[in-house]
């Protein structure tokens, strides 16, 4: 297990809610913060470059990090993640990845990926 000393990053932990009409034909989809709604976590890349891809005719960087924090029974592939890093730049990722680490709902390592603009 990780140490505490390495989770030094205060996350915030939401889902996608409920889809409501916009009135327009279409839908809107806010986020629903988790209970309890932070974690303390490690957070580091999982590969030492950034992965680069063309989309739409603009090239969009992803970051694909491996994020470690105490157990939370609800996160899962469709939970986002929110922090601000030491500089004040604030950083949002999708998990792509959960691990019970041991299967003892103590720990979870999360794959998650940040788009970078």
């Amino acid at each position: 297990m990780t140490g505490r000393g390495a989770r030094r990053h205060l996350v915030s932990l939401s889902t996608a809610g409920t889809e409501v009409p916009d009135g327009s034909g279409g839908y809107t989809q806010a986020s629903v913060a988790l209970t309890p709604a932070t974690r303390y976590a490690e957070i580091k890349p999982a590969t030492a470059r950034d992965l680069e891809r063309v989309a739409a005719g603009t090239v969009m960087s992803t970051n694909t990090l491996l994020v470690t924090m105490d157990f939370h029974p609800t996160v899962n592939t469709k939970t986002m993640l929110a922090w601000t890093d030491q500089a004040g730049v604030a950083h949002t990722a999708a998990v792509s990845g959960v691990h019970n680490t041991e299967l003892r709902c103590i720990e979870l390592i999360l794959v998650a990926v940040e788009v970078v603009n």
